[in-house]
């Protein structure tokens, strides 16, 4: 293991861009998708970090290049020390041992053709070299650890359920003992009870481990528990990150706001206001000028189209908003009644 003296993953003003043709054949005209924009963070040793925002904000996409799995357009990835995207691939490839990945769809991302057991196996055979008892006593160990029943080794993954066939993914992923986890939409696929079960054990993990994750989610509720500090993405840019209970308690962006005023809250008694988004988001291929989020944000002002807003902070939160912490209208509010067209 590299030792390294700050945080164990750093991204460094990284971008990422793909073609994207707008009719068939070679000759079909071209154009730029930017999914990732300048994203910079970093995870400490045995930190969670989230990333949260809607669909195609790129935050599926910041969790690959973060693990090597895309190679970014520009900018840079430091793992424990060493810079990933100046390797070879295969340095790469010797390197993500330390990094793995859960992913959203179990069933999926496990081979229906093995056994449990074998499924939890493979790595070990393949990069420990482990045959036999050892084998088997390893394999029993990492089940024991997940919460299910040595006994299930010779169960299909289709005859689990989902929470199970999760288990065997993040059994599989502490195999060969890395440091990163990066869990892309994980927990998203199952049942709320299931959920819980899910980022409890992770969160077990972590502390048994030493475990970092970067957990990918599509809304803030979820991370609450299981993160220490959150990061907020909207059309590929990061446009708030802080610490978790500062993100609840004080969001300073009105799209942070807007995720906490869609989130469901379990206790009756407590009301959260009502923020009314204008719209879909825009696409991709043609993004607002100045600040991506203008054309739904309900406080936007002139500046916000004609200049992009820095990233400043406030408080403990690192936040892109010509207006941080202004307030935001209600969705019954006769002033954002009156300002939608």
């Amino acid at each position: 293991m590299a030792t390294t003296q700050g945080p164990i993953l750093r991204l460094t003003d990284v971008t990422k861009e793909f073609t994207v043709r707008s009719g068939r054949g070679a000759l079909a005209p071209q154009s730029t998708l930017r999914a990732v924009d300048g994203a910079t963070l970093a995870i400490g040793d045995g930190e969670t970090f989230a990333l949260v925002g809607e669909s195609g904000s790129g935050k599926s996409t910041l969790g690959r290049l973060a693990v090597g799995l895309l190679p970014v357009t520009s900018g840079t990835v430091d793992f424990e020390g060493e810079e990933l995207t100046a390797m070879s691939k295969a340095q790469l490839r010797a390197r993500r041992r330390r990094m793995q990945v859960v992913f959203q769809d179990p069933l999926g991302s496990l081979n229906p053709r093995m056994s449990v057991g074998d499924i939890i196996a493979e790595p070990l055979r393949v990069f420990e070299g482990l045959r036999g008892k050892a084998l088997e006593d390893r394999v029993t160990e990492l089940l024991e650890q997940v919460g299910l029943n040595p006994a299930r080794r010779t169960a299909r993954p289709r005859a689990m359920s989902g929470g199970q066939r999760q288990r065997v993914g993040i059994a599989r992923a502490i195999a060969l003992n890395p440091s990163l986890i990066l869990a892309d939409e994980a927990v998203s696929a199952l049942d709320v009870s299931v959920q819980a079960q899910i980022t409890n054990l992770m969160v077990d993990l972590r502390e048994r481990l030493g475990l970092s994750y970067l957990f990918i989610a599509h809304g803030l509720p979820i991370v609450r528990h299981i993160a220490q500090r959150v990061g907020v993405m909207y059309l590929g840019r990061l446009v708030e990150v802080g610490p978790t209970e500062q993100i609840f308690a004080d969001p300073q962006h009105p799209y942070t706001r807007a995720l906490l005023a869609a989130s469901p809250v379990p206790d009756p008694s407590i009301t959260r206001e009502r923020i009314l988004l204008k719209g879909e988001p825009p696409s991709p291929m043609n993004l607002p000028s100045g600040c991506r989020f203008r054309t739904r944000c309900p406080i936007a002002q002139d500046v916000c189209a004609e200049v992009a807003p820095p990233r400043i902070t406030v408080g403990a939160n690192e936040v892109e908003c010509h207006f941080p912490g202004a307030p935001v209208p209600e969705a019954d509010s006769p002033e954002l009644i009156g300002a939608l067209p």
